[in-house]
Order: C-alpha cells, then structure tokens, then sequence
C-alpha cells in the first residue's frame, strides 16, 4: 500500500482528510496527489498529471427521499440520466442540493468521494472503470487518491454498467 504524496515526499506535513484515512483503513493501494484549486475537470487532470478520462467524477444521485446512489463516472464523459433511470428501474431521480449532498457524504460539491463517506451508499460505477489506474476525490479540495479501478468496484460493491455518454464537444 501506497499513500505517499506525489507533489511532496513527506505527507507528515500535510493534514489528512477522512478518505485518505478510509483508503489506508481498506488496505487498497493508493497514491494522495494534492494541488490548488482548480476550475474545471480538465485542468483538474492536468494539475494531477494524467488525462481526463481518468479522472472520476462521483456524483450523488437521489433515488428518494433520504435514498442515494453513488455514480462514477469517468472525466471525458457525460452521466447518462436515461441509462442510469433505465438501471434504478425509476423516472424520478434528481441530484440533491449542494447541502443534502454534504449531509450524506460529510463532503462538499467538488471534493466528493465514497472513500470515508459519512453514509455508505450503493455505488454504480461506469463500465469505463474497469481495469484502469484511476484518479477520485480525496474528500478535499486539490486532494485526490489514484488507485485501481477494479479495487473501487470490489471495496464499494458496485454494480458496472454504461452509465455514460460521449462528451459532445463544442467547436
């Protein structure tokens, strides 16, 4: 297991975040890249060293009242709304506001992660996932965990599916 910081060879300097401490407590391998904040996913992915794609988006998708899923989905693709209510079998998802979401996770929009999750919720995880290196949240902001796809999938127990779209790009 790995948890060394790639921006700086000592971590005992940097303060932690409840996902790193769920990562380690898992026994997963892992890697903490930290940097400023940043404006979007591209420039997230370029402050990481590594493309978009590998880049994992984790939504919270309300299901129901006090009912959500964790969605993965990788950076250079769209969450599908179609694909993933075809898979919950439900026409009335939604994503819950920015304090719901906080709530559930005991994380902010843009540092979300299922790693130390106040909740632990059922997880669907784009079948883009499965066998690559990729990069999540880190439960802070400029905070992310690299680690295996398929150990994401395993520790959480998510359900693979297609869950995503092309990014249409603009001109």
């Amino acid at each position: 297991m790995s948890d060394d910081v790639t921006d700086r060879p000592e971590r005992h300097d940097k303060p932690s975040t409840p996902a790193i401490e769920a990562a380690r407590a898992a026994g997963v391998d892992f890697e903490v890249t930290r940097h400023g904040r940043v404006s979007s996913l591209a420039e997230a992915a370029a402050a990481r060293g590594i493309e978009p794609r590998d880049l994992v988006k984790t939504l919270v998708v309300r299901r129901a009242e006090h009912d959500h899923v964790f969605v993965l989905v990788p950076g250079d693709r769209t969450f599908s709304w179609p694909k993933v209510r075809s898979l919950l079998g439900s026409n009335r998802i939604s994503m819950p506001d920015a304090q719901v979401a906080l709530a559930v996770t005991g994380y902010e929009r843009g540092t979300i992660t299922p790693f130390g999750s106040r909740q632990a919720l059922p997880m669907i995880a784009d079948q883009q996932l499965v066998g690559r290196r990729i990069s999540i949240g880190g439960g802070g902001h400029g905070v992310g965990l690299t680690v295996n796809g398929d150990d994401v999938i395993r520790l959480f127990g998510a359900t693979v599916a297609d869950i995503s779209d092309e990014q249409v790009r603009r001109p």
